[in-house]
């Protein structure tokens, strides 16, 4: 769960740094969302074996904040390769490789 709290930390920050020009660190909207994820990803039921947010069978966000999330994302996945590339590609075949099933 550690590689999905820095993959979404990662992801905010790029987000942030590309839309609220002059932010040192994250604006208070940002850091708002970034909270609000870190927590959901900490109380996931699946545990260590959460899937990536794309596939999992659970949507722990209200809908308000998957939607942002969702931008967030589609916004900075692409900027992942450059930015963070191990990052990116751990997610990449997490979520490639996802079953579907959560049992061993």
């Amino acid at each position: 769960m550690n590689l999905e709290r820095k993959t979404v930390k990662a992801m905010i920050q790029i987000y942030c740094r590309a839309h609220h020009v002059g932010v040192v660190s994250l604006c208070s909207e940002c850091a708002e969302l970034e909270a609000y994820a870190l927590g959901r990803i900490e109380k996931c039921p699946f545990g260590e074996e959460k899937p990536v947010c794309n596939k999992c069978t659970v949507h722990c966000y209200t809908r308000e904040k998957r939607k942002r999330v969702k931008e967030v994302m589609r916004f900075s996945g692409p900027r992942m390769l450059t930015r963070h590339p191990v990052l990116a590609l751990r997610h990449l075949i997490r979520s490639k490789c996802y079953s579907g099933n959560s049992s061993k």
